[in-house]
C-alpha cells in the first residue's frame, strides 16, 4: 500500500512537472535573449528586464498564448518572482546605507515616502484606478520594474496594469538617464551632491549607473548607494502598502497578505552585513538575480494584451509624468539643502 502511494506521489510529482517546464523553459529563453540585448546594442544601461517585458509582449500579441505554457508562466511571475528578490538583498549591506550619512539617508527616505504618498493623491484626482496607481507609485518611488512586480504581489492587480506601469517608469527613467546630467552640470553640483540626486530620484538601478557615472566615478559610486538603499526600503514599503491594499479591500489589517518573501529579503541583507560572500560567489549571484527578474518580466509580458492597455488611455501616463517630476524636484530641492 505504502508503496503504491510512493509511486502515485512521484506520478503526480512528475506530472506537475511537466506542465510547468515548458513555460519556464519559454520565460529562461526570453530572459536569455533579454540580457544578451543590451550588451550587442552596446547599452549597458537598457535594462534586461524592460526587455524581457516587451519581447513577451510582442509574443503575446503577435503569436497568441503559446500552448503548454500556462502553468510555467504562472510559476514564474510568482514563485521565481519571489525567490529573485530575497536574492536582491545579497547585493546590499547596512555599512553600505550607513556610509551614505543620516542627511543623505534621510532625503532617500524623504524622497521615497514623498513622491508614493504624492502620486496616490494625484491618482485619485486623475481618476487612474487604485491598483494602477500603487504600481506607478512604487515604480517611481523604490525601484522601477522590480518594485513594480514586488507589490503587484500584495495589490493584486491586473497583468495589464503591471505591464502600464513598468512603460511609465521605463519611460521617464530613461528620461531622467538623458536630462540629470546635463541639469547637474548646468546646477553646478559637485561629483557627491549630482549622485546623491540621481540616486535618490531615477527610477532603475541600471538608469542611475548610466546617469551617475556620467559625473565621474565618485558620482557613480555615491548614486549607487544612494539607489541601493532605496532598494532597502522595498521590503517595509510592501507591508505598508499590503496592509493600505487590504484595508481598501475591506480586509483588517490582521487579515493582511502577507509577503513572507519580504522577510528573506531582510534576512539576506542582514546575511550579507556580516558574513563577506566570497567573489566568485557574488559573481554567480547577481547575474542570477538579474536573470530571474527578468524571466519573471517575461511571465508578465506573454500575459499582457495591448489592447486592455491601450484601453487606459493616457491619465496613468500622464500620472507617471506627475510622479518624475515630483520626485525629480523633491530630490534635487533636498541635495541643495545639504
Amino acid at each position: 500500500m505504502s508503496i503504491q502511494t510512493h509511486a502515485g506521489q512521484t506520478g503526480d510529482a512528475f506530472a506537475s512537472a511537466s506542465r510547468v517546464l515548458p513555460g519556464i523553459a519559454l520565460t529562461g529563453t526570453i530572459a536569455a535573449v533579454a540580457i544578451l540585448v543590451p550588451r550587442l546594442l552596446q547599452m549597458p544601461a537598457l535594462s534586461p528586464l524592460v526587455v524581457a517585458m516587451v519581447i513577451g509582449i510582442t509574443l503575446r500579441n503577435l503569436v497568441g498564448p503559446i500552448a503548454g505554457s500556462a502553468e510555467g508562466v504562472a510559476f514564474s511571475m510568482r514563485r521565481i518572482l519571489r525567490f529573485a528578490i530575497v536574492l536582491l538583498g545579497l547585493q546590499l549591506t547596512v555599512r553600505q546605507i550607513g556610509d551614505l550619512g543620516w542627511g543623505a539617508l534621510a532625503l532617500v527616505a524623504a524622497s521615497l515616502v514623498s513622491t508614493f504618498f504624492a502620486i496616490k493623491l494625484a491618482g485619485r484626482l486623475l481618476g487612474v484606478e487604485r491598483g494602477l496607481t500603487e504600481l506607478i507609485a512604487a515604480g517611481t518611488s523604490i525601484c522601477g520594474a522590480s518594485a513594480v512586480i514586488a507589490t503587484n504581489t500584495v495589490t493584486r492587480a491586473r497583468d495589464e496594469d503591471v505591464a502600464y506601469a513598468i512603460a511609465c517608469v521605463t519611460v521617464f527613467g530613461t528620461l531622467s538617464m538623458l536630462l540629470l546630467p546635463v541639469a547637474g552640470s548646468a546646477l553646478g553640483l559637485d561629483a557627491a551632491h549630482y549622485g546623491l540626486w540621481v540616486g535618490a530620484s531615477v527610477h532603475e538601478v541600471a538608469q542611475v549607473v548610466g546617469a551617475a557615472f556620467q559625473g565621474g566615478p565618485e558620482a557613480g559610486q555615491f548614486g549607487t548607494v544612494a539607489k541601493l538603499s532605496r532598494v532597502l526600503l522595498l521590503a517595509p514599503m510592501i507591508l505598508l502598502i499590503g496592509t493600505i491594499a487590504a484595508r481598501g479591500r475591506g480586509t483588517s489589517a490582521g487579515r493582511a497578505p502577507m509577503p513572507w518573501f519580504v522577510f528573506g529579503f531582510i534576512a539576506m541583507v542582514l546575511l550579507n552585513s556580516v558574513l563577506a560572500l566570497p567573489g566568485g560567489a557574488r559573481e554567480v549571484i547577481v547575474p542570477a538575480t538579474s536573470f530571474l527578474l527578468a524571466m519573471a518580466l517575461a511571465a508578465m509580458g506573454l500575459t499582457t494584451d495591448i489592447g486592455k492597455l491601450r484601453a487606459k488611455g493616457l491619465r496613468p501616463l500622464a500620472l507617471g509624468a506627475v510622479g518624475w517630476i515630483f520626485i525629480t524636484l523633491f530630490a534635487l530641492v533636498g541635495v541643495l539643502a545639504l
